[in-house]
């Protein structure tokens, strides 16, 4: 009997690589994002695989939303094996500038889609006394980041939820495990959330980004599809990938230096921070 594996922000990006990784090694996929139409093109494509895939549309930020996901597929495949993690919004500006609204945009998605879909498929995993439950963190989970406040706030979040829960459910046969990308060169550009302040802030903290991801030492999303697959076939607890080793190892090194370099580097139109 094929495994399955449920993931969420599968539409594009990571979550789309790692829906085509786990389908071409034979698992039943379950696709979750809120675009339905990008949605079922994936599930078509997989549709070649051996195993099937079903497409829900959901926005992980409302539970009942969660809670119908996770029904429709056990109820489609009998078991749900894997969770993985992914959906999520990056933002970047001076921590004043975000509203209040901003910022439950941001932890609605990054930390509470993730709590809703393991509150959801946990007492599942308990009663089949095994599962997998993958993290998507970041690097930015584990290095303090200025001007990344909301998005560091919520990834120090997943960090905290994935390392207690793995301490807690291992004794139980399920596994938590914590992916640590740095930047990925990926769409996630369409939904990231600048602030600034003043237009013209908003737009230069996007064009300094998009040339950070034109760089061709950045990772792709094919790169943490395959650590998520080796994290899952090896029951592993943490992977760091790429580059986001070099930066928790130098943040242990110097950091006083690396906030510095990162204050300078991200601060653009901040007076706060230049004067």
């Amino acid at each position: 009997m094929a495994s399955t594996v449920l993931i969420t922000g599968a539409s594009q990006g990571i979550g789309r690589e790692t829906a085509l990784l786990f389908a071409r090694h034979g698992y039943n996929v379950v696709l979750a994002a809120r675009n339905a139409e990008r949605l079922e093109a994936l599930a078509q494509e997989l549709a070649t695989f051996e195993h099937a895939a079903i497409a829900v549309p959901t926005d992980v930020r409302d539970p009942e939303q969660v809670n119908q996901l996770v029904e429709r597929a056990i109820a489609a495949y009998g078991s749900v094996d894997v969770l993985v993690n992914n959906a999520g919004i990056y933002t970047s500006g001076p921590t004043e500038q975000y509203s209040l609204d901003d910022w439950h945009l941001i932890l609605d998605t990054n930390l509470w889609g993730y709590i809703h879909t393991i509150h959801a498929l946990l007492p599942h995993f308990i009663r089949q006394g095994s599962g997998m439950i993958v993290n998507l963190s970041s690097i930015g989970g584990r290095v303090p980041t200025p001007y990344l406040v909301p998005y560091a706030t919520s990834k120090f979040a997943v960090t905290g939820l994935t390392k207690s829960l793995e301490s807690e459910l291992a004794p139980k046969g399920i596994t938590v495990c914590g992916i640590y990308p740095s930047l990925i060169k990926s769409n996630f550009m369409e939904r990231a959330l600048f602030q600034g302040t003043d237009e013209e802030d908003k737009q230069a903290r996007r064009q300094q980004l998009e040339q950070v991801l034109a760089m061709p030492v950045i990772e792709k999303p094919t790169d943490v599809a395959e650590a998520i697959w080796d994290a899952v076939q090896h029951k592993r607890t943490e992977v760091l990938v790429g580059s986001a080793k070099l930066s928790l190892f130098s943040n242990r090194l110097f950091p006083g230096l690396l906030q510095r370099v990162m204050q300078k580097t991200f601060k653009n139109k901040d007076k706060a921070a230049a004067s």
